[in-house]
């Protein structure tokens, strides 16, 4: 039997269908996304006028110009190292639970269970920071308006409106995939758009234009920065801390792995939309932060605003007529952000109870509309939670930072050593041996720096939130969950996937 992707008759996708059931599963999602939409949901998590934005002041109040000038590449340059790493690993494992599969059959079903858990809350935290950030732009850029004044808004407000936002996005997930990817891929144009459009108003209108400033660095922690980081003379720290800007910005691109059971040649698309998604983002981001910088009418007085620092940059440069239909764009992009995010937790929701790690309820799949309904939902209701035991937007975004890069290094922590022994065969994108293992070793190194800055003051909630979570696992695990959990099919055949010619070709070959 033909099967094709219903989104283009003429598109075939047999093969995936093939390779899928050579892991143990069933085509049960339908698989009708392009190698664009497929790219684009991950460009719309990682969504520049999201983190790009609501985080400036992380970078900006930590080492001022040199945030845009040498802390956003650096950030950009180790997530494309992490994104190479996993592309290989999704080239070669394209599951909706990727980085888990992986690390279960690299690393053993307690490894794969452990990167699922760190995958899945750093998903929900995720989610619930971009909607928080969501939040925050629409009753700070569009509310006023309207006459409404921001500083008069409660928690209670904050609850409301996430709950709408989050609402919404799961309504949008529960219609089907369809209705998902049309509204990613408007969002993959837009923030194109608009960031482009953003970066030439500023650049137009402002005051001056001193390309000094990108390479200039100025301590502004403590006071100077509206008080974003706690005094620290330590030049090297706050570089580091400066690192946590670019490094929220360019995140979920696992997004893409986590659809991979939806779209048409996953083993070569989803690698390409892994890898577009991080290197268009770093690029269109630099000029877009870049020219934040350089409008601004004072460095050390739009620092001074700490959070605020964006507005103010808009209400002192940007004329009104064209600074309300940017700000429009703006929050719309924050929005189908957070919808693509919900879409990339259900997914890995779906596939970790698909093998038993959470409720089987979870794995349920609409038979009207072909997605994991359950899991949309109880995602969404689980993003709402997160928001009230951590109500500080900055908690919510470094407590992500630290869990998801943690699961995406994870599975490259163990194929390491797997790498030419038990893993022999890899998928149609291949980095070679020696680069893989190179690029490993420099983002575990880099995970270890990560995970260091995002503990510290005021961001020091973040520690517990990640070593309660390790205990509870380790404790989970050894009470009783190893002895229950079977883990990926797989994982249980003698890791024959690491020894088989399972690529896309050879699965073709075989025939029905």
């Amino acid at each position: 039997m033909t099967h094709q992707d219903k989104s283009d008759p003429n598109a075939d996708i047999s093969a995936d269908v093939k390779l899928l059931k050579s892991f143990g599963y069933q085509q049960e999602l339908e698989r009708r996304m392009s190698g664009f939409s497929n790219f684009a949901i991950s460009f719309s998590i990682i969504c520049i006028l999201a983190g790009g934005i609501t985080s400036l002041q992380l970078g900006t109040s930590a080492v001022g110009g040199a945030a845009a000038g040498i802390a956003w590449p650096l950030g950009v340059g180790f997530a494309l190292l992490v994104a190479a790493a996993m592309a290989q690993v999704a080239s070669a494992f394209p599951t909706a639970g990727g980085l888990y599969h992986w690390s279960s059959i690299l690393g053993g079903r307690g490894w794969g269970w452990a990167t699922a858990w760190f995958n899945l809350l750093g998903l929900i935290f995720m989610t619930a920071a971009v909607n928080v950030g969501a939040y925050i732009l629409f009753i700070n850029l569009i509310l006023p308006l309207f006459g409404v004044d921001p500083a008069k808004l409660t928690m209670a407000h904050q609850v409301l409106g996430v709950v709408l936002i989050t609402g919404s996005h799961a309504l949008f997930n529960h219609l089907g995939i369809k209705v998902t990817t049309l509204l990613t891929d408007f969002s993959g144009y837009l923030i194109f758009a608009v960031s482009i459009l953003l970066t030439i108003a500023l650049l137009a209108f402002a005051p001056s234009h001193d390309f000094g400033r990108l390479f200039r660095f100025t301590n502004f922690s403590g006071e100077a920065g509206g008080g974003v980081w706690p005094a620290s003379g330590n030049g090297g720290f706050m570089l580091l801390l400066a690192l946590l800007w670019p490094a929220w910005t360019i995140i979920g691109f696992d997004a893409s792995a986590h659809t991979s059971e939806e779209t048409v040649g996953a083993a070569i698309n989803v690698p390409k939309g892994i890898l577009r998604s991080v290197y268009l983002s770093g690029i269109f981001g630099f000029v877009m932060v870049a020219s934040f910088i350089i409008a601004l009418p004072s460095l050390p007085d739009g620092v001074k605003q700490g959070a605020n620092i964006f507005f103010w940059l808009m209400d002192k440069v940007v004329p009104g007529w064209l600074k309300i239909p940017l700000e429009i764009g703006i929050v719309v992009s924050n929005y189908l952000c957070g919808l693509a995010c919900l879409t990339s937790t259900s997914r890995m929701t779906y596939a970790f109870a698909r093998d038993g790690g959470l409720p089987r309820l979870l794995r349920g799949i609409s038979s009207q509309h072909s997605v994991p309904v359950a899991a949309i939902w109880i995602g969404a209701g689980a993003t709402v939670a997160s928001t009230l035991y951590t109500p500080a937007y900055t908690t919510l975004t470094v407590a992500s930072i630290i869990l998801l890069y943690i699961s995406y290094v994870m599975p490259t922590a163990v194929g390491i050593f797997a790498h030419g022994k038990s893993w022999k065969k890899m998928g149609p994108f291949d980095l070679g041996g020696s680069v893989y293992k190179a690029i490993g070793a420099i983002t575990i190194l880099g995970l270890l720096a990560l995970i260091y800055a995002g503990v510290q003051p005021p961001n020091d909630p973040a520690l517990p939130v990640t070593a309660v979570t390790v205990i509870v696992l380790l404790v989970a695990w050894h009470g009783g969950v190893k002895k229950g959990f079977a883990g990926a099919p797989a994982a249980l055949s003698e890791r024959a996937v690491l020894t088989q010619d399972v690529t896309p070709e050879a699965v073709a070959a075989d025939g029905e």
